[in-house]
């Protein structure tokens, strides 16, 4: 006889970001024309792309504001 399984009374949703579609709030990292990561303010997109790229200076980083939808380079 099998046992009942232990099921989640909710399970949340998750949230899945195509690399393809442009993001409708926040701000996100553009690296070599790819939306990669999602961030919430521009400071913390900032920082996580200054991050990457003393990492791998040979990438083309760009900060992409949504409410704007304008792509800033990383300075």
């Amino acid at each position: 006889m099998k046992k009942p399984t232990n099921q989640l009374d909710e399970i949340e949703p998750r949230t899945i970001q195509r690399a393809d579609i442009a993001p409708a709030d926040g701000f996100s990292l553009v690296v070599d024309g790819h939306f990669k990561t999602h961030y919430g303010s521009e400071t913390a997109a900032r920082e996580a792309g200054a991050e990457l790229l003393g990492r791998f200076p040979m990438l083309q980083i760009l900060i992409y504001d949504a409410a704007s939808r304008t792509r800033s380079p990383l300075q």
